[in-house]
């Protein structure tokens, strides 16, 4: 029978989790997580020998229901990371031959895969925004690109606020900024120049009189 055969894992898996994969990622209202959730009960259906499906399903669920926390609440990627795990376990220990448990898992990895180019066509999820950055931090959205205006600051003069020792604050304009001297003490009022800007990190060394 198809179903039951290594290449049928690898196609009912890819598509199950491309699909569930998708609706995690998109908007896609619910459809595409019921079109994935049926493929991978086919396979579970297709190759379970000796487990429950009912049990199966189950923890298949539970892997699911994690994924949502951490895209929703935890959002740091250790749920996921859990979820993914079992859910490999799952695909790949249900059959009766390993050879078809290696066609489900890669599958399974190519579902995933390929499920970020739904990406491409429908609108972004806000889930996992804090690790994948799928925010983009813009002008227009009220955001600044700090690591652009520091590097402005390249050659412009200022006055030490604290000591530098070797770090300290320092005033440029009416604006003061975390500052870090080229390993060298500096006093406070005393005049510097910025020679290099690393991201947020400033550096600066005392004015030749």
């Amino acid at each position: 029978m198809f179903l039951s055969s290594a290449f049928a894992a690898l196609i009912l898996t890819f598509f199950g989790f491309m699909l569930l994969m998708g609706e995690f990622l998109v908007k896609l209202r619910g459809i595409s997580s019921l079109l994935g959730f049926g493929f991978i009960f086919v396979y579970f259906q297709a190759h379970l020998e000796s487990m429950n499906t009912f049990l199966v399903t189950l923890i298949f669920l539970l892997a699911l229901a994690l994924l949502l926390i951490d895209g929703n609440i935890t959002n740091d990627g250790t749920l996921s990371v859990i979820a993914i795990l079992m859910m490999v376990l799952i695909i790949g220990l249900i059959p009766g031959h390993w050879l078809t448990g290696a066609y489900g898992i890669t599958g399974l990895i190519l579902g995933i895969s390929s499920s970020f180019l739904f990406l491409k066509v429908f609108p972004p999820r806000n889930m996992w925004n804090k690790i994948t950055l799928f925010e983009r931090l813009t002008n227009e959205a009220g955001y600044h690109t700090m690591k652009k205006s520091y590097r402005n600051l390249i050659h412009e003069k200022g006055i030490t606020v604290t000591q530098l020792r070797p770090s300290g604050t320092i005033r440029i304009g009416e604006n003061e900024y975390s500052a870090v001297s080229n390993g060298k003490w500096i006093d406070r009022n005393t005049e510097v120049v910025v020679t290099q800007v690393d991201g947020t990190k400033i550096m600066v060394e005392l004015m030749e009189n």
